[in-house]
Order: structure tokens, then C-alpha cells, then sequence
């Protein structure tokens, strides 16, 4: 039975990682999360069955992962999350790509929906002006730089 109590971090990141596993052939193996991740095969395992307890995912040991629909929609949140965040840290505020996406990976934890919302906001809102972006952004570049 799923529940809706909050994943922790660690859970949230597995969810992530099947997701874009299971994007190109619907379905992710226990070793391919092991891998993207950098941990240990038991730490799958367990992090497996919690995601399967909150009916997240399909899982049986030595079969094939899939996400449920609740979890397709949970992880397609979390991706949307870290995208936005990801965007805002690296366009907006001009930090490299690879400290933007794993700023936005600890962020993305804890982050609620509603500031997310206005994030998301913020930066459709930049984007629709893009000659005020640009020297805005130009400005902020430059007082970032003198600290």
C-alpha cells in the first residue's frame, strides 16, 4: 500500500536515478542504480523495498525495477525540481554547470513546492524579457565578481 509520507534524501535520489533509468527501456537494473549512484549493492536492495513499501516501484529481488504511476509522477517532480534548480544556480546566477547540478541536488531536498513554484516563476518571468536579462544579469555578474 503507498504511502504519502515524505521520502528522505537518499530515497529521493534512488527514485531520481530509476527514473532516468527506466526513461530509454521502461525498466532499470538493481547493479545499473548501484552504478549511477556509487553505492553499494545492499544499499540498492534496501533502498529498493522502502520505495516498493510506498508503492514507488515494482521490485522483486533479481527482476527488473519499474516505477509505479505514483512513482513516475513523484520522480518526474523531483527532476523538475532539480532542473529549475539547476537552471536558476547555473543561468541565472552563473555558476558552472557541474557546481550548479550538485548544488541543486542537495537542494532539491529541501525545497518545498511552493517555493519551487516561485522559482520557476522567477526565472519564466527573466526569460521573457531578454535584453533586461542579459544587462541584468551582466550587473550581477560583475558585483559577484569583486567578493
Amino acid at each position: 500500500m503507498a504511502t504519502k509520507q515524505r521520502l528522505t534524501g537518499s530515497l529521493e535520489d534512488y527514485l531520481e536515478a530509476i527514473y532516468h533509468l527506466t526513461e530509454g527501456q521502461g525498466f532499470a537494473r538493481a547493479k545499473d542504480v548501484a552504478e549511477r549512484l556509487a553505492v553499494h549493492m545492499p544499499s540498492v536492495t534496501g533502498a529498493l523495498r522502502a520505495l516498493g513499501a510506498r508503492g514507488l516501484v515494482n521490485y522483486e529481488p533479481y527482476a527488473v525495477i519499474t516505477l509505479t504511476p505514483e512513482g513516475k509522477t513523484a520522480a518526474r517532480q523531483l527532476v523538475r525540481s532539480h532542473e529549475a534548480l539547476k537552471t536558476f544556480l547555473s543561468r541565472i546566477l552563473g555558476l558552472p554547470e557541474t557546481e550548479a547540478d550538485e548544488n541543486a541536488c542537495r537542494m532539491e531536498h529541501a525545497i518545498s513546492p511552493h517555493t519551487l513554484s516561485h522559482l520557476i516563476d522567477f526565472i519564466e518571468f527573466v526569460d521573457q524579457a531578454p535584453e533586461v536579462r542579459r544587462a541584468w544579469l551582466e550587473q550581477f555578474a560583475a558585483k559577484s565578481r569583486k567578493k
